[in-house]
């Protein structure tokens, strides 16, 4: 049906008084005109956690280009979804915003609308969506749509007793990390406050941002470079290190602090002649664990590579005392877990993965590098020098074990064909022995 729209047109008629007018009315059609979609990317999965602390939180942005009606008139977008797919039962989903052709739906929305769609937790699904825009205020019956956008989500169970960690939509991007987005951002974590997300990340000389869900539509910066967040504002300038960062959405605040645990000793690197083995965050466990070759002698954990805050042992039954005694170790492959929280530690033996090959270590002219173990069968090497050539992963600096790829797509074969490197750099790389795949990515 047509829609026609009335503009009121005066008239003044300078052969008659000029306190006299005739109303005439010029009409315009209401015609859809060019194509109306989404212009933003959207992630292959969104993970909903049970917990409610993220519930008003941004779950998925959709963004899209203007409708075009072809008549100047304000055009109003709404949000639907639809159970069974062709829209002829769509709902007005609830939005955190509406406003400059992008619309923000919160996890809370996507949770509910997984209920209302029969999944339970923990499981998978698709959630159809499609904006309608219309002209003015509602009463036309001109529209436009854009095509269906399937989105898949998994509805994940309550985490148990004692961890409580997920992985928020918040990420950090830049030079300082990941080339501004060649690979995935680093992950914010959810605390016990809500809208207050803490990242634990090793930084390259650079820029860095934050932003939701690997997308440009809702980024923050600083633009006085003072700790306070702004909408789109400037980079932040970053040095090499290890850093916490929290962000605290309640009062658009960060801090960034270096924050580096790591093992020196006689059983590891002669008590700080080379750098101190670096622990890695696992948010699954709250812990912090890192993959190391030690030789007989003993240990401390220190932070920043300093003896301001160091942890020992003094009862050697695995508890943790600030300034406390050395910790005795044998030779071989470990795997340390350090936890601040409980105030513990364990050590205990391991197989592990290491970086060999003419594009690291000369095929193992010296040690490889070692990977680090966290939960799920993830495994990472962080700022991993390579250099043009090949690489492959082995377990315990020998070839009885090792991994390459045959088919040179990502995923890994036993005793498979060497990795080629393409290009010299810093590399962040992780193996997933869970599904067989790994991933080399660039930093610089």
């Amino acid at each position: 049906m047509k829609n026609f729209i009335k503009i009121s047109i005066l008239f003044l008629s300078l052969a008659t008084s000029l306190n006299s007018c005739d109303d005439d009315y010029a009409v315009f059609t209401a015609t859809p005109q060019g194509e109306f979609d989404f212009t933003n990317t959207f992630l292959s999965e969104y993970a909903l956690p049970a917990e409610n602390i993220t519930d008003n939180n941004i779950g998925v942005v959709f963004s899209f280009n203007a409708a075009d009606f072809g008549v100047p008139t304000n055009v109003t977008y709404r949000l639907e979804s639809s159970i069974l797919g062709d829209f002829t039962d769509a709902v007005v989903v609830p939005t955190l915003s509406n406003a400059n052709n992008q619309i923000e739906v919160s996890i809370g929305a996507l949770k509910s609308l997984a209920t209302d769609y029969g999944f339970t937790a923990p499981g998978s699904g698709a959630l159809n969506f499609r904006v309608k825009a219309y002209p003015g205020d509602g009463t036309s019956t001109t529209l436009m749509y854009t095509p269906k956008k399937v989105i898949n989500v998994t509805l994940l169970e309550a985490i148990s007793v004692g961890s409580g960690i997920e992985i928020s939509q918040w990420g950090v991007v830049g030079s300082g990390y990941n080339n501004w987005g060649a690979f995935a951002d680093a992950p914010f974590y959810t605390t016990n406050q809500a809208n207050v997300f803490v990242a634990y990340v090793t930084l390259v000389a650079g820029e860095i941002k934050f932003r939701a869900n690997n997308d440009w539509g809702t980024n923050f910066g600083d633009n006085g470079a003072n700790g306070s967040l702004e909408a789109g504002g400037s980079n932040i300038v970053v040095t090499p290190g290890t850093y916490k960062i929290t962000m605290d959405l309640n009062n658009n605040t960060y801090t960034k602090e270096l924050f580096s645990w790591g093992i020196v000793g006689s059983g590891y690197n002669n008590w700080g002649a080379t750098p101190d083995a670096k622990f890695t965050y696992d948010y699954v466990t709250n812990t912090f664990k890192v993959g190391v070759k030690l030789v007989a002698g003993e240990i401390k954990f220190r932070k920043n590579s300093d003896w301001a805050d160091n942890f020992g042992d003094n009862g050697a039954n695995g508890s943790l005392e600030a300034g406390g005694a050395n910790i005795a170790v044998t030779a071989g492959y470990y795997v340390v877990t350090f936890d601040i929280v409980n105030s513990t530690y364990t050590i205990e033996q391991a197989d592990l993965y290491g970086v060999v090959g003419s594009g690291y270590n000369n095929w193992g002219a010296t040690p490889d590098f070692t990977f680090t173990p966290l939960s799920n069968g993830v495994w990472v090497a962080e700022i991993v020098p390579l250099v043009v050539g090949e690489i492959k992963f082995r377990v315990n600096q020998d070839w009885a074990v090792n991994l390459g790829d045959n088919g040179a797509n990502g995923t890994l074969e036993a005793g498979g064909s060497n990795i080629a490197v393409a290009s010299a750099g810093n590399y962040r790389i992780v193996v997933n022995t869970s599904d067989s795949t790994y991933q080399l990515n660039k930093v610089n």
